[in-house]
């Protein structure tokens, strides 16, 4: 009502060794990231001199840095990387699905189901060893030269089926990680609740099992980023083989530049995605 006093909750009351704590961080912070700029300075500044200082700077700057080949360098290579980011997005869909999938028939208990078992096992060890590029050339050439009716021949399509072959073998054991994470004592409750198998890995192992490997996933996302590029092996018009077309006209390696730094710039989100995912998996780990 008006004319009665406002009723103010206290203020908290702050002691003077905790004043002189929180001073001491401060200053403490404070004196951290001076020293961590002014080592930063230092390291760049030893780095830059130390190139521009060499005999061969001056040719290797005209072959790599040439900003006017650069500049028109620049839409060809971005219109490749706007391939390679949908190679990028379908591929990523696919190898989630596929991965998840076989981590599921890995994780299959009772002998009926050994052939199953077996067969993934296989699938995971071959293409977990293969190397990517080989795989692509296999893949690439491999099928096309069967022959054989509705076996496509369009090398993006190609790249991308060899992409999903390999990733999918590595998401596969990442997945298989986090369900085998998931304590036993879960699945015996869940059980005792008189749910089955199936039920039991959709409704209490995959939850938890995608929540813990959410970070080496977007490392793998990452990867596979940087790998999309090597489509190029097979023809197709993507960043890499965009600057290579490029390079051979200006005779210069500068749109190689221009394409790497696309790449970085296109990584550098999805890496600090993978370190807040970290982060956040850490503390809550250390909630527990």
């Amino acid at each position: 009502m008006a004319g009665e006093p406002e009723h103010r909750a206290p203020a908290a009351v702050i002691s003077e060794s905790q004043r002189e704590r929180l001073a001491y961080r401060r200053s403490r912070t404070r004196r951290s990231t001076l020293i961590a700029l002014v080592s930063t300075v230092a390291f760049a500044a030893v780095g830059y001199f130390a190139v521009t200082g060499s005999p061969g700077w001056p040719r290797v700057r005209e072959s790599f840095f040439d900003w006017d080949v650069a500049v028109a360098s620049l839409p060809k290579v971005a219109a490749g990387l706007w391939l390679n980011l949908r190679v990028l997005l379908v591929c990523a869909a696919c190898i989630l699905v596929l991965g998840l999938l076989i981590a599921f028939l890995r994780s299959l208990r009772g002998p009926v189901w050994f052939p199953v078992r077996a067969a993934a096992t296989v699938y995971v060890d071959v293409f977990r060893g293969l190397p990517l590029l080989i795989c692509l050339y296999l893949v690439g050439f491999g099928l096309p030269g069967l022959r054989l009716t509705g076996v496509p021949n369009d090398p993006v399509l190609l790249g991308g089926i060899a992409l999903v072959l390999v990733y999918s073998a590595y998401v596969a054991e990442v997945f298989r990680a986090g369900i085998e994470s998931v304590h036993p004592s879960q699945l015996a409750a869940a059980r005792s609740l008189g749910l089955d198998h199936r039920r039991t890995m959709r409704l209490v192992v995959l939850p938890q099992a995608v929540r813990r490997v959410t970070p080496a996933l977007l490392n793998d996302f990452v990867a596979l980023q940087k790998d999309c590029g090597l489509i190029s092996v097979l023809g197709a018009v993507d960043a890499v083989r965009a600057a290579q077309i490029e390079a051979s006209r200006s005779y210069d390696f500068t749109p190689y530049v221009v394409a790497g730094l696309l790449f970085v710039l296109l990584a550098v989100p999805s890496a600090r995605a993978a370190d807040w995912a970290a982060r956040r998996a850490a503390r809550r780990q250390g909630a527990l």
